[in-house]
């Protein structure tokens, strides 16, 4: 694969179709692999986070999901194929899953959500097993039983694809600490990609989410939480671009 160096990890330099194959071949290799997908707020905590470090230097695939990131490695001169958000990697993964007779659970999100979602994406995609939900209670990673509890549930149901929607840094810490303890081929960390698939949160209209605004559109639907993150922290991406640009001359 095409992994190349940018900012301050590397990116799997892929199109969509050859991302959903090289998810399908770590499903047969069964080695507990798991995929990342980055956007301006991963690569902002990246620059201090040597947890979240040890986490994508891990990783099996590293997937761009953000159209400034695919400006800035234009920018530099090492253009990125396609954005790979995890909101569209996901329904492609149900439709795979279901084609080839791959077990999915999904972990996380509100009390519900999880469980909404795989009720709709099964009546969507014919065949399509979801072998489990579960919603955990705020803090459940402080809690040895609450950890237990969801190890035997994902164990028991033997998945081959596990997708965790706690939000960044949480569902890519979640993954890397319990990967091999769990057993799961494959794991990603899509953050509302269950509310998106439940519809209790909707997408932006797919011309702001390919012209780069959809970061305007999430503000609308959750402006406490989102203001912040897209106003305050990430707008240290402009001076980290001018930054690594630096270091590749």
């Amino acid at each position: 694969m095409a992994r190349i160096r940018f900012m301050n990890t590397e990116i799997d330099n892929l199109t969509m179709q050859e991302a959903l194959e090289a998810i399908d071949r770590l499903i047969q290799d069964d080695k507990s692999s798991y995929v990342v997908t980055p956007n301006v707020d991963h690569i902002v905590q990246l620059e201090i986070s040597k947890e979240l470090q040890d986490v994508y230097a891990n990783a099996a695939l590293i997937l761009a999901d953000g159209k400034p990131l695919l400006w800035i490695a234009k920018w530099y001169g090492t253009p990125i194929k396609e954005k790979i958000s995890g909101s569209d990697l996901f329904p492609l993964l149900c439709e795979m899953a279901a084609k080839k007779g791959y077990k999915m659970f999904f972990l996380g999100a509100a009390e519900g959500v999880a469980a909404k979602a795989a009720e709709n994406l099964v009546n969507q995609y014919s065949g399509l097993q979801v072998v489990g939900t579960y919603s955990p209670p705020y803090g459940f990673e402080e809690n040895p039983e609450e950890m237990d509890r969801i190890k035997t549930m994902i164990k028991k149901t033997r998945p081959h694809i596990l997708i965790v929607g706690l939000g960044c840094p949480k569902q890519e810490k979640f993954i890397y600490k319990n990967r091999e303890d769990l057993g799961v081929p494959i794991s990603l960390g899509l953050g509302a990609s269950l509310d998106f698939e439940a519809g209790y949160i909707k997408r932006a209209p797919k011309w702001m989410s390919e012209h780069g605004f959809e970061w305007l559109f999430r503000i609308t639907q959750d402006p406490k939480r989102m203001a912040k993150r897209y106003f305050v922290d990430d707008r240290k991406i402009i001076r980290m671009a001018i930054k690594y640009r630096r270091c590749t001359k």
